[in-house]
């Protein structure tokens, strides 16, 4: 070997090594960064998660059970009302702020779009509920207790958490929620006192969206041009939100809609033991959000750039989340009257059965969220993704119907795992039959997502 060709054999080394020390410093920051947004949001689960469960056995003494079962029936009304006025924008919305964030002008133009969609669902959402409440007699009975449920999901409608998660600065995001998520919980331990106060507890929590919605506007727009919507933008936001709107619609369909549904048939005292138990297990499933919260902008942005590591990211988070739902889920299980009496208190003690049967939710949830949340919908299956849940969706409704009047609580819970056992399994046959199993270490080039 000559003189010129060791020099250029030693050349090539070196750049070789300097490459791979490059690569190895990039892949740890963003394992790091990404390490940092888990953190960040499980610093907002951890609010989200104990404001409720602090608040419970607080309102569930205060209030009684037919109290506790207003709010509960209130908060299942309002959320149809979030759902259309917000249109599923926590997913589109961020996921195209994710492929985005580093074109200014069309982040401007994203924000301005969505706002000026909701600007239109919300009014819409709130006059159909207007017209929906001669048909809910818990409501009907208590117009004050209306009124301040339609703030508060109005409130949540508004909301713009979607544009500063799809950027990944969680951090941000969980100061504002943190802050804005202690004050609606102190408050409510100060107004909060007696039966008839069901309305405050809307009030204060309205209030505390409204405050992150204005800190959250005020932070956009110090970095991002004013851009007034268009016709366009609107359509835009519209046309790339509805699929994951009827996902979300979907969803709902077995998931609020059975408190809501069990309103409908009997006293509110029932409702109040079945959705005791459904806040705990609901509350306890928050907690597995931040993994699928963090791994969503970061695996829809990666499917693009870098299919590989999008499939051995997204296997991580599945083993990660099944295996939180499988704890959690044993916990609630062993532990369920010793729960139900810490949280709720002892003239709830009915509600035992129902935090059995629902135990067994957070293993077929933690599955389904695993591989439609933070596979299927980041590689653009949506539509696929849309027809499993409304079809399960639609038979949750159909048999919580045909069992809430006889079997009340029970027959509801017993719905309610039948559903997201079906779920799981349709949602791992839609990845089956489109060759993208979950843990594929390759995508195929003819799968890459498409952009929505």
């Amino acid at each position: 070997m000559s003189v010129e060709e060791q020099l250029a054999w030693r050349t090539r080394k070196i750049n070789d090594s300097r490459t791979q020390v490059l690569d190895f410093f990039q892949r740890g920051s963003l394992r790091h960064e990404l390490v940092q947004n888990v953190l960040s949001l499980y610093g907002v689960q951890v609010a989200n998660y104990l404001t409720p469960l602090l608040a419970l056995p607080y309102l569930a003494r205060v209030l009684g059970a037919s109290g506790w079962g207003l709010v509960a029936f209130g908060q299942a009304f309002g959320a149809y009302v979030t759902l259309a006025g917000e249109y599923a924008f926590a997913y589109s919305a961020t996921r195209e702020v994710a492929r985005r964030r580093n074109d200014q002008e069309r982040l401007a133009g994203i924000l301005a779009g969505v706002l000026g969609a909701k600007g239109l669902l919300i009014p819409v959402a709130t006059a159909l509920a207007f017209l929906g409440r001669r048909w809910t007699p818990l409501l009907h009975a208590h117009p004050l207790l209306f009124w301040w449920v339609m703030f508060w999901a109005v409130c949540q409608a508004a909301n713009m958490e979607w544009y500063f998660r799809g950027l990944e600065r969680m951090r941000l995001l969980a100061t504002i929620q943190i802050t804005t998520r202690l004050f609606a919980l102190i408050s409510i331990f100060v107004f909060v006192r007696r039966p008839g106060d069901e309305w405050r507890v809307f009030a204060v929590q309205g209030l505390g969206q409204l405050i992150s919605f204005g800190i959250c506007m005020l932070l956009a727009y110090r970095e991002l041009p004013i851009r007034w919507p268009t016709r366009a933008s609107i359509r835009e936001a519209l046309r790339m939100g509805k699929n994951f709107f009827l996902f979300e619609a979907s969803v709902s369909l077995y998931t609020v809609a059975n408190t809501f549904v069990l309103g409908l048939f009997v006293p509110a005292e029932l409702v109040g033991f079945y959705a005791g138990a459904d806040k705990i297990v609901r509350s306890g499933l928050r907690m597995l959000d931040p993994i699928s919260q963090t791994l969503y902008p970061r695996v829809s942005h990666l499917v693009f750039h870098a299919p590989e590591r999008a499939a051995k990211l997204a296997k991580i988070g599945a083993v990660l989340t099944i295996a939180g739902g499988v704890a959690m889920g044993s916990c609630i299980l062993v532990l369920a009257p010793e729960i139900v009496r810490v949280l709720l208190g002892a003239g709830y003690m009915p509600a035992v059965p129902i935090l059995r049967i629902l135990a067994l939710l957070p293993l077929f949830a933690s599955v389904s969220t695993a591989l439609g949340k933070q596979w299927a919908l980041p590689l653009g299956l949506e539509r696929s993704v849309n027809v499993v849940c409304l079809v399960a969706g639609l038979l949750n409704l159909f048999l919580a119907a045909c069992l809430a009047h006889t079997f009340a609580g029970l027959g509801v819970a017993c719905v309610v795992v039948f559903t997201e056992t079906l779920i799981a399994s349709g949602i791992y046959l839609v990845l089956r039959l489109h060759k993208l199993p979950p843990g594929q270490s390759r995508i195929p080039a003819g799968e890459t997502p498409k952009v929505s």
